[in-house]
This record gives C-alpha cells, sequence and structure tokens, in this order.
C-alpha cells in the first residue's frame, strides 16, 4: 500500500537553512505465522505470529541531497513497552556518501557480515537453544553508520560508529568494512572492529571475511568470523559454507554448514537445510537444523526446525 505525494514540512522545516520541500509518504506492512520445535528442549507453544506496518518518508532537498525517515510499528518487539521500532533517519549526499542513524533497531556495517551464506531460510546455527551465534554487539540505539560505494567502480565502504553511553557501552567502538563487486556475480568482503562492551575486560577484536559467487541458479559462499576476546576463555571463530539452488523464478532450496571453535571448549558443528517458496505476497518457508556440542558443551546434540508463512502488503 503506497501514500504518494503527501506534503511533508516538517522534516525539511527542521533542517537549517534548508528550505521546505514536499515529501513523499510510503506505508507498508506484513504478518507472519510461525511454528518451530526442538528436540530435548520444552519449547511449549510453538505458534508465534508478528505483525507490523512501517512507514517511510523522504524529501530531496535544494542541495540535491535526499533525507528520509522511517520507523516501524511492531507489537512483536514491545522492547520495553515501546512499540515503535526501528527508527532511523539517512541522509543520502549523493557523491559524499549516505549516513544513517538509528534511534533504535540498528544494523551495523561489520555486524551483516557474520554469516553471509547463501541461504533459502536461516544459518545453520540458527533455531536451537543455546548454540552460539555471532553479532556485533553494540549495535541498536542511537548509532551512526556511514556507507560510500562511489569512490571507486565496485567497491563500497562501511563505517561503523557506536557512542559510549557511559552505563552499558563504557567506551565507543568503531568498525569499518570493505566490499567488492566488481566482477559479475562474485562478492568479496572483510571488516574489522572493536566492540568494547562495559569496560577494559569485555573488549573484542572482530575480524571478518567473505565471499559469494553467484552462477545463474546456483549461490555458494564461504564466511569467517572471528572474536578475540579480553575476557578468559572467550575468543570464538566461526566458519560457514553454504550453496543454494534456485530450482524456478519461486522456489529456493539450500544446504549451510558451520563450525564454531569456543576457547576451552569443544567446537560446535551445525548442519541445515532450507526451502523457500514466494507465491505472489505470500512466502512459505521450512528449515531444519542439528548443532553437535551447542554452545561449546561437548555431546550436547540437538536439532531444530522452523515453518513459516509470511505476507507482505
Amino acid at each position: 500500500m503506497n501514500i504518494k505525494k503527501i506534503g511533508l514540512t516538517a522534516l525539511a522545516g527542521a533542517l537549517v537553512s534548508v528550505s521546505a520541500n514536499a515529501a513523499e509518504l510510503t506505508v507498508t506492512g506484513g504478518a507472519s505465522l510461525g511454528f518451530s520445535g526442538e528436540e530435548k528442549t520444552a519449547k511449549g507453544n510453538g505458534w508465534t505470529m508478528n505483525d507490523g506496518i512501517s512507514f517511510a518518508a523522504s524529501a530531496e532537498m535544494d542541495n540535491g541531497w535526499v533525507v528520509s525517515t522511517s520507523m516501524l510499528i511492531d507489537s512483536g518487539d514491545n522492547i520495553g513497552g515501546r512499540h515503535i521500532d526501528n527508527r532511523s533517519m539517512k541522509i543520502d549526499m549523493g557523491d559524499a556518501g549516505t549516513l544513517t542513524f538509528y534511534g533504535s533497531a540498528g544494523s551495523s556495517n561489520i555486524s551483516l557480515m557474520d554469516d553471509t551464506t547463501p541461504t533459502a531460510g536461516e544459518e545453520a546455527w540458527d533455531d536451537v537453544s543455546g548454540a552460539t551465534a555471532h553479532s556485533y554487539g553494540p549495535t541498536g540505539l542511537d548509532t551512526f553508520f556511514y556507507q560510500n560505494s562511489s569512490l571507486m567502480d565496485g567497491v563500497t565502504i562501511g563505517l561503523d560508529y557506536i557512542p559510549s553511553d557511559g552505563a552499558d557501552q563504557i567506551e565507543s567502538s568503531t568498525a569499518a568494512t570493505i566490499k567488492y563487486t566488481g566482477i559479475d556475480g562474485l562478492t568479496i568482503g572483510a571488516g574489522m572492529g572493536e566492540d568494547n562492551g562495559e569496560g577494559p575486560t569485555d573488549a573484542d577484536d572482530v575480524t571478518a571475511f567473505n565471499v559469494t559467487y553467484a552462477m545463474d541458479a546456483i549461490s555458494v559462499g564461504y564466511s569467517s568470523y572471528e572474536v578475540d576476546s579480553n575476557a578468559s576463555s572467550s575468543d570464538t571463530t566461526l566458519t560457514a559454507m553454504g550453496i543454494s539452488y534456485a530450482v524456478s523464478d519461486d522456489l529456493s532450496v539450500s544446504v549451510n554448514t558451520s563450525e564454531t571453535e569456543i576457547e576451552g571448549s569443544s567446537d560446535q558443528e551445525a548442519t541445515g537445510v532450507s526451502a523457500s517458496l514466494v507465491i505472489g505476497s505470500m512466502t512459505l518457508s521450512a528449515n531444519h537444523n542439528s548443532v553437535e556440542n551447542v554452545g561449546g558443551t561437548s555431546g550436547k546434540d540437538r536439532s531444530g526446525y522452523a515453518l513459516g508463512l509470511s505476507f507482505a502488503f
């Protein structure tokens, strides 16, 4: 659903020395129904749902920059009693790049590199309780992320800045990424950064590398994500591989594997299969994952599955 050409002057009026301009407001939404289960685990009622309505507005300034803002009304998240989530403001400065400020639910450039292997559904280590996953910790509230793809053909750089808050994030955290897409079908990415956490003993150095190649209906990929922590027995290294096949324009299947080396513990190994079918605005998805040595605990082997039905409107 789109609501077009609605005049919004508040956004432009808030910018110093910039005249008001008409903006375009769009409204999109979605709803999903899911069922999941896991062996050796009491999950209770496996049925869940989620829904959300996204509002986005954008306008071009007199200097050619495009300023946009968006937010999501999502009762499924309802963090701390809030129903407005994924709040962000983006400034597209043309050849100078794009700067995004997330008021909540931010996704940094480097956190998106933890496992980029192609999949029709979930990563191999997902949907199993206690399985060690990877993420760049300090994301979410009041954070800055920058991207620029105009410096060199086929190259995109990213910069992350997470300011200190004097509580959970004592020191600011930074990261830098680079992605190359100059060869048809090939994507290569690398990144490194600091996750300073709550103090010196929680500081992590993060490095990431991934490569994906798509040829016709087949995509293959490899990812490595390493966390070097100041805390004892907390270093982890994820390596993942995956292959996906587009059976048709609507149906895709994939197989993914991963191994997580955990300092002082057993290696966690995971294998997953996924499938997705798109029918108009409806998507059916399914995945089954098996994980050995869950969370680094030797002999703790479990599997989990998830079925999903989602609608976009």
